[in-house]
């Protein structure tokens, strides 16, 4: 009976059966039956959306249900790192206070309110337009002009070069923004 009681202590069987302690021997009764969180799961490659540096991530997932991210190994650029903004990925997507409604304060209100994303993105819209129409100038001493400084635009380092193209197509041509820039140049 004392045998069996000191044989579940790891460093009597490492004394008993040698070993460096990281196989068999350093087993508990709880770690021999431990499997990978990620055991059965299906993985996605994906790439990490915090900075412009595009580090791989895997996306674990089973039954609709995000099980872990972490970094993927046979990515180029990070060869299975992340920073700890990638790391926190899991984490930034499953935490219980994460924020999933759009958040508004009316004019002089000391409180927030829920929106519906369809009515935040037409309230944006509108006031975008609304800010265009009445900043934009078509002539300036005699030269044609065609723009509005009333509205910027700071793009994010994640955002890609063709996506970047096409912001800037739209906002300067389409509603004759001048001040667009990202903010992987800053």
């Amino acid at each position: 009976m004392i045998k069996d009681f000191a044989l579940r202590w790891p460093v009597i069987r490492q004394i008993l059966h040698g070993g460096n302690g990281t196989g068999p021997e350093g087993f508990s009764e709880r770690t021999r039956t431990l499997r990978p969180k990620n055991e059965g799961a299906q993985v996605a490659r994906s790439v990490c959306p915090y900075c412009a540096v595009g580090c791989g991530q895997q996306v674990f997932h089973k039954d609709g249900k995000l099980i872990s991210i972490e970094g993927d190994p046979e990515s180029p650029v990070s060869r299975g790192r992340l920073c700890p903004k990638g790391s926190a990925s899991f984490e930034l997507l499953t935490h219980s206070k994460r924020l999933t409604k759009v958040k508004y304060r009316r004019p002089f209100s000391t409180k927030w309110e829920d929106l519906d994303l369809a009515k935040a993105m037409e309230m944006i819209a509108d006031r975008v337009w609304a800010s265009r129409e009445r900043t934009f100038v078509e002539t300036k001493d005699g030269q044609s002009l065609m723009q509005t400084t009333a509205i910027a635009h700071l793009g994010g380092a994640t955002l890609d070069n063709e996506e970047n193209y096409l912001i800037k197509k739209l906002f300067s041509a389409g509603l004759g923004m001048v001040c667009i820039s990202n903010q992987a140049r800053i």
